[in-house]
């Protein structure tokens, strides 16, 4: 391939080490300016590319790439945009390569989950049938932890991180004040799948009787009376009882707990809205004051927190991405691969994207204990290594410095509009 110009961005939830993932790619394209003229990035992810909305990352300092290592959310901006199938909506993926074409751009690198992976795959094989030589790059990134073939996910390890310290602080909280004031804590958190973030929440627990007492998974079908009993029985025992719950967590009929509570203007379930169901029924049931959180954007944005091995892996992904992609691959996804977790350590392997787009990877019944409401040993043994270690940003003024880019305009070429 002569020389090219590559694109990146970023797609769906945005994370505390995104924008790792996104240093890691431009400084090691950097070093290859023989192959790589320059890296442009989709303004808004992969809406950039369909509306021509390209940023020349050329013009950015080495200074300010660099600070995109511990700079949270997404530097370019993300969307929430899936493309329709081949047969759908053709057009899409060859306005695509039209814009791709004209801007001589031969390798692609999308950043993102399940369905990023997805667009990853589809525009490979578009690609190859339209005679565009273009290499596509999937890279790792979501902080539900539910893609396959990789042993976690970037951005997963620092919310697992934020997530145990809340419930922990909560918890001593709690206890200073269950004698006379509140005696039941509920953290809500991501998940509307997968309770890989729930279950991060018990590596807060050291012993017994320790925040969180009961953990509520999207795997668990909820069980009113036994979580009742159970709340129950905590606070007689301990004289508090703090919880973590999951924002997919399901009744019996399969649904969301939350379509109990909450819903938007047009009646549809809302979730984000779990916490203060499971609050109210404890409180209806057991009379006990009650205090109630929903870590929301907090948990995912929480950078002056990140995991040093989380962010060390983001930053990997994406020089791995870029490597793979002077190697000659395409329609593949870089993976972190677990050899060891005492001491903890792990290497980089390569997935191919038709196994792992639209796959969702639930977290396995050996890691929920026997009662449903916490988790095994297995279960954090495995995640205990990712949240180790911090990596701080620099601090000004009492607060944290972040950066952000000038994101240049690229002129537009086909400057011909397209209808999103």
């Amino acid at each position: 391939m002569s020389i090219k110009n590559a694109f990146y961005a970023q797609s769906g939830g945005v994370t505390a080490v995104i924008n790792a993932s996104a240093c890691g790619l431009i400084e090691t394209a950097r070093q290859h300016t023989d192959k790589i003229a320059r890296v442009y990035a989709g303004r808004n992810g992969i809406i950039g590319a369909l509306s021509e909305d390209l940023i020349d990352t050329s013009l950015e300092t080495a200074d300010d790439i660099a600070a995109l290592r511990y700079t949270p959310s997404g530097a370019f901006g993300s969307c929430r945009y899936k493309l329709k199938s081949f047969e759908e909506n053709r057009a899409e993926y060859e306005r695509l390569i039209a814009v791709f074409k004209a801007h001589n751009i031969g390798y692609f690198f999308y950043n993102g989950g399940g369905d990023s992976q997805d667009t990853t795959h589809k525009l490979s094989q578009l690609s190859e049938s339209l005679g565009h030589d273009l290499r596509c790059i999937g890279i790792p990134k979501t902080v539900d932890n539910d893609l396959p073939l990789t042993d976690n996910c970037p951005g997963f390890g620092s919310v697992a991180k934020y997530v145990a310290v809340s419930i922990r602080e909560a918890g001593f909280d709690v206890a200073s004040m269950a004698r006379t004031s509140t005696k039941v804590f509920v953290l809500e958190v991501m998940g509307r799948h997968a309770g890989w973030i729930a279950a991060a929440g018990g590596l807060a627990a050291e012993k017994d009787g320790d925040s969180p007492h009961i953990i509520l998974f999207p795997e668990v079908v909820f069980d009113q009376q036994k979580f009742l009993a159970k709340v129950k029985a905590t606070v007689e025992q301990y004289g508090f009882c703090c919880i973590v719950v999951s924002e997919g967590v399901k009744n019996p009929d399969g649904k969301f707990l939350a379509e109990a509570g909450t819903r938007d203007a047009f009646g549809h379930a809302q979730l984000g809205g779990v916490a203060p169901v499971v609050a109210e029924m404890i409180k209806t049931a057991h009379g006990y004051k009650y205090h109630w959180a929903v870590a929301d954007y907090l948990q995912r944005a929480a950078r002056h927190i990140a995991s040093k091995t989380d962010v060390e892996q983001a930053y990997a992904m994406g020089k791995a991405a870029v490597e793979l992609a002077l190697a000659g691959k395409t329609a593949v996804m870089p993976t972190i691969v677990r050899t060891s977790n005492q001491p903890y350590q792990w290497e980089i392997g390569v997935g191919e994207l038709k196994d792992i787009a639209n796959v969702e990877q639930m977290l396995p019944p050996h890691y929920i204990s026997n009662d449903g409401f916490g988790i095994t040993p297995e279960c954090e043994a495995y995640l205990r290594p990712l949240i180790m270690g911090e990596d701080y940003p620099p601090y000004v003024n009492g607060l944290p410095q972040y950066v952000r880019l000038k994101n240049v305009a690229v002129a537009k070429i086909l400057n011909q509009p397209f209808d999103l």
